[in-house]
């Protein structure tokens, strides 16, 4: 089994990304991107889906926080994609549910090959502490383009806007985890009819 990881550098007038990341990992992470709460976010992949995470971001600020959050859900796509190389024999799909005290959430993954973001999650409040919520979606689908999955994102309950959050990306991470996992039954087999993702 070769090793899944991956060193991507994405450079642009309005972000400067470096990622590193082990598909195999234990859950380690180390991140500087200057958006204390995507960090947090961050680590629940990292964490819950066994990936070691590095992520060292320098983004405009000044202006607000969109296009490092953007910025480094696209870069984090490039990675992944290039730490699962050929797809073959890995499980392909992926799902979670995850609750946090009121809240719950699912994330269902098809490593397909195929962009696909489907979104359904209303926030009770626009901010989390100084965090905007819109930001989430915009993560969410710089990752799909550029990871090449199809990914769906529900919000079942909740009142928290914090705890709906945690349990997106919770659930996130072990859907992932399941999806990039090897299947002893499919080894060196890809996972699709067409023969390829």
């Amino acid at each position: 089994m070769t090793e899944r990881k991956a060193e991507v550098e994405r450079n642009t007038l309005e972000t400067q990304i470096i990622i590193k990341i082990n598909l195999d990992g234990v859950g380690k992470s180390s991140f500087n991107i200057g958006v204390p709460f995507l960090e947090h976010m961050l680590d629940q992949i990292a964490r819950h889906g066994l990936i070691d995470l590095d992520i060292q971001a320098t983004g405009d600020h000044h202006i607000d926080d969109h296009h490092t959050v953007e910025d480094v859900g696209i870069t984090l796509g490039q990675a992944v994609a290039k730490a699962l190389g050929d797809k073959k024999g890995i499980t392909r799909y992926g799902h979670a549910y995850v609750p946090l005290d009121e809240s719950l959430s699912r994330v269902v993954i098809d490593c397909s090959g195929r962009p696909g973001l489907f979104y359904s999650v209303d926030y009770p409040k626009a901010m989390i502490g100084r965090f905007d919520v819109d930001l989430f979606r915009e993560f969410f689908q710089g990752f799909v383009n550029h990871a090449g999955i199809t990914l769906h994102i529900d919000n079942l309950k909740g009142s928290n806007a914090h705890h709906i959050a945690e349990t997106i990306f919770k659930a996130m991470g072990r859907a992932l985890r399941m999806a990039f996992a090897y299947d002893s039954r499919m080894a060196g087999m890809m996972p699709s009819t067409k023969g390829s993702l």
